[in-house]
């Protein structure tokens, strides 16, 4: 009891520390005791590797050294590491006790003490040694004339052992360079498993030397190749990273039916005389890959032998190209509409005693199990895939809710308690384009859950989803991040750990660093600009995306037809991104004016309002030459009329009429135009009410 009252205390002092420091560490340490020395950089910084690591610590060293020299400009003398105990004298001294592998539960913790002479990182594994160089290069610090790092001990730890990341690549193929710069970001904040979501019913991604057909039919040209596959585990590995992929089955199956259509659900017709029925084949329905979003019918046979056979065959080319336990097989919103007009299907649910088609999908599912067990894989699935009768082995990934789900049993808690592991998305959808508190805010673990140990340990973690239906590699990371580094702290720093205004101010610090790693979410975002102004000046647009933000929660492109998959997104919606930064700040200071009308306050606001007034005037100026601006002149007239209105009010005491303004304010609450809503409208509802 002593020794935990020590670790509080310890906890409360650092913190009163850091409060008055710079410190923008993300994920925040489990304990950290900063003190007032200093570790000055020079030239002839060095580091040494003892211990019995994995290899990868040698490349995580050597980038370590290259991205602090990059920072520094100090041109270190140290080179590329190959071997232990190559530099004695260094000043950094990494002791790794064992070789780390790759996969849940392995030991991720550290020490790091800098002294102001050394700094000393123990780690029972490299993983864990990787972790604390990242948490060094983000404690650098500079005094206007040099680099020093602050003089800290921290001991560390992650809360839960599945801290993930998901990228689909089947809606809108993302190239390798992608993949890498975001598996670099992933490590730059502790997450340690990458979810490849390679096949959907608009692409199949992966080569099969066995079955070409696959992506000669079903890829438009956009896939891996075997050895691309290779090269990004290996990069993910050298990272600490786990690659979980998946291939999603027996629904959004468009892609693989569209290559072998044999194994397909539907029925077919022989005596019509439709256009469709023309194109098909001895009784078999062709397929064509979808070009919009959404949920679609075609689903596999799970009454048909051929159907296993091939996915047997395609499991035994796909699981040799990743080393990891897990294989995800997808099994969500299968509607069944292909299951129930097919009578042999529904005869053979009568034949086996499936009473509905959810039992049906488990007996599909089931055959699956020995397929990856044969190449030492544990099956994981969407949370529609659980059942009564499903395998305890089976790793159940929760996108419905922690709580009661919309099926019977299709929640975090229930499969915790019913017997399974467990993997929360639901809360971490960031291509729902909401703001970074609403994630912040979600935990695996939630307060007062009721659970016994043994269920809590059933919860491994998390795992942000970025589905790719309104993403290119152009716009792609300003989806991701920074948000996905507040769900990564999530994951791994203390639950108690929920301060949004310091999570706020340190994101500002990692979101540079993750640009310094080759993200793009800051420069792409100039780049898109500069399209809409028709390389005119793009200061007023730069305003203007900083009050706005996308449409959330699937309301932009609604019934998933107004952009196809080779749609390009180089709109003014593509540029802004949540938590528009000026929305933010006004709404600070909209809060401080209510409660103290100061002259100074009022100032602070009523910049706000100037700004949008002269900002509108520069986007109509602008327009003359720049079709793309022209959706954004309604947004931007609403702003700049209720910002001339309120100036009225606070600046010349002026009276003024509440429908008017009322009906002003709703105008700034439309969703209508460009594909964005602005970001200050209640704010703004504050001001007024």
């Amino acid at each position: 009891m002593k020794y935990i009252l020590i670790l509080l205390f310890t906890g409360i002092v650092a913190n009163a520390q850091l409060k008055t420091t710079s410190l923008d560490l993300m994920p925040w340490p489990q304990n950290i005791n900063l003190t007032q020395g200093t570790f000055a950089l020079s030239k002839n910084f060095k580091v040494n590797i003892t211990g019995n690591p994995n290899p990868r610590i040698f490349v995580g060293a050597t980038n370590f050294l290259r991205r602090l020299d990059n920072k520094t400009g100090l041109f270190f003398e140290q080179g590329f590491f190959i071997k232990k105990n190559e530099a004695p004298e260094a000043q950094v001294q990494i002791n790794c006790v064992k070789n780390g592998k790759i996969g849940l539960y392995e030991d991720e913790s550290y020490q790091l003490e800098i002294q102001s002479n050394k700094i000393i990182i123990n780690a029972t594994s490299d993983l864990g040694a990787l972790h604390a160089l990242e948490t060094v290069l983000q404690l650098l610090q500079n005094n206007g004339t040099s680099f020093y790092f602050p003089t800290v001990m921290i001991t560390d730890f992650p809360r839960f052992t599945w801290r993930g990341l998901m990228i689909d690549v089947a809606r809108h193929f993302q190239p390798i360079d992608v993949i890498k710069r975001n598996l670099d970001a992933m490590a730059a904040v502790k997450m340690n498993v990458f979810h490849w979501h390679l096949v959907d019913d608009q692409g199949w991604r992966i080569e099969l030397k066995k079955h070409p057909k696959l992506t000669e039919l079903a890829s438009d040209g956009n896939y891996y190749t075997q050895e691309e596959i290779k090269n990004i585990v290996k990069y993910a590995d050298d990272r600490g990273i786990l690659v979980v992929p998946e291939i999603d089955v027996p629904g959004h199956g468009t892609a693989m039916l569209t290559a072998y259509p044999e194994i397909g659900s539907k029925t077919v017709n022989l005596n019509s005389n439709s256009i469709e029925s023309k194109t098909q084949v001895s009784g078999i329905t062709s397929y064509s890959l979808e070009r919009n979003a959404g949920i679609f019918t075609p689903t596999l046979d799970p009454s048909n032998p051929k159907t296993y056979q091939l996915l047997s065959e395609i499991f035994d080319e796909v699981c040799p190209l990743f080393p990891g336990s897990y294989f995800h097989i997808g099994g969500d919103e299968n509607e069944g509409k292909d299951w129930d007009s097919n009578p042999k299907i529904q005869e053979f649910k009568k034949k086996n005693k499936l009473a509905n088609n959810h039992e049906l999908q488990t007996y599909f599912t089931m055959q699956l199990v020995p397929m990856l067990k044969k190449h030492h894989k544990e099956l994981m699935g969407w949370e529609e895939i659980m059942t009564k009768n499903m395998s305890k082995d089976a790793i159940i990934h929760s996108w419905k809710g922690v709580n009661e789900g919309v099926l019977s049993g299709s929640s975090l808690i229930n499969a915790a308690k019913n017997g399974y592991k467990t993997v929360l998305s639901n809360g971490y959808y960031i291509d729902l384009m909401q703001g970074v508190a609403d994630h912040y805010s979600n935990d695996p673990l939630p307060k007062n859950n009721m659970l016994t140990d043994a269920e809590k340990a059933r919860i491994l973690g998390g795992e942000a989803t970025m589905w790719s239906e309104l993403v290119t590699p152009l716009n792609i990371d300003s989806r991701i991040w920074p948000r996905a580094a507040a769900i990564a702290e999530r994951l791994w720093s203390d639950e108690n750990i929920t301060d949004i205004n310091s999570l706020r101010k340190r994101l500002k610090g990692i979101s540079f660093r993750l640009e310094e790693l080759g993200i793009t979410h800051i420069r792409n975002k100039e780049v898109i600009l500069r399209n809409i102004s028709n390389n005119q000046k793009t200061e007023a647009l730069n305003d203007f995306s900083n009050v706005c933000e996308p449409l959330k929660i699937y309301s932009r492109n609604s019934g998933g037809t107004e952009y196809q998959m080779y749609s390009p997104f180089t709109l003014f919606a593509d540029a802004c991104a949540p938590d528009a930064s000026d929305a933010l700040a006004f709404d600070a200071v909209v809060s401080l004016y209510l409660e103290n009308k100061s002259l100074e306050n009022q100032v602070s606001v009523t910049h706000f309002l100037k700004k949008w007034m002269d900002m509108n005037t520069k986007l109509i100026d602008l327009s003359t030459n720049a079709p793309l601006v022209q959706p954004l002149l309604p947004l931007s007239k609403s702003l700049s009329a209720i910002s001339e209105q309120l100036l009225l009010s606070i600046e010349k005491k002026q009276s003024l009429n509440s429908v008017v303004l009322n009906d002003l304010l709703e105008q700034c609450n439309s969703k209508n135009h460009a594909d964005v809503e602005l970001a200050v409208y209640n704010s703004l509802k504050k001001l007024i009410k």
